[in-house]
């Protein structure tokens, strides 16, 4: 597989990747678009998190993390996701792009181990604004995430609890670096859904340790 070198042509790759079918409202699965994911990736091939580095993508959906990563040189990536459905997908997803240097497991992400190094962590946790989702999922996992001691981390999260979530990083002993922000549509994909989009004010937080 031929690594990619320009950010239009990964943000071309990555509107290929299916998303999930039938996404599950208790799970918040919702697709990140491939402007933001591709823009977040370049960013984080720019501060040499990616290029030869293990990665992982806790959450993973249908890959998009690690996949993206993958075209970009990463050593290794690793999705891990609850659902057996997106990592079937994820799986689809990489075969298709002729992608080898990549896993997908089935797993609850708090149950993981550090069996893995890796070196950069992104994850699009659920945010846990659903009625039928985990309150406060989202910092469950960041805690993951700091004790699996990744090189940097990329956490999304909602832009409104921001100064909150800075003392958290911090409490962790996390150093924040970088803060993303995105506008992050959300399509009518649910029932409880009136509005056929809605734009959320986001942020991606990356700390390193």
């Amino acid at each position: 597989m031929k690594k990619i070198t320009r950010k239009k042509h990964l943000e071309m790759k990555i509107q290929s990747i299916l998303p999930h079918p039938k996404p599950k409202v208790e799970l918040e699965q919702y697709s990140t678009p491939s402007i933001i994911a591709s823009d977040l990736l370049w960013n984080a091939l720019s501060l040499g998190d990616i290029e030869d580095k293990n990665i992982l993508d806790l959450g993973c959906g249908s890959g998009i993390f690690a996949i993206g990563s993958a075209l970009l040189g990463s050593k290794y990536s690793l999705g891990i996701d609850i659902d057996e459905d997106s990592i079937n997908l994820a799986f689809e997803n990489a075969d298709k792009m002729g992608i080898e240097n990549i896993d997908f497991i089935v797993d609850d992400v708090m149950d993981i181990g550090n069996d893995f190094e890796a070196d950069t962590i992104f994850q699009n946790p659920p945010f846990g604004s659903q009625k039928k989702a985990e309150r406060g999922i989202d910092l469950k996992f960041v805690e993951k995430a700091r004790e699996l001691s990744p090189n940097a981390l990329y956490s999304f999260h909602m832009a409104s609890t921001e100064e909150f979530l800075i003392d958290y990083f911090q409490s962790l002993s996390f150093e924040i670096t970088h803060i993303f922000r995105y506008s992050f549509p959300i399509p009518k994909i649910y029932d409880f859904h009136t509005k056929e989009s809605q734009n959320v004010d986001v942020i991606v937080i990356r700390a390193i340790l």
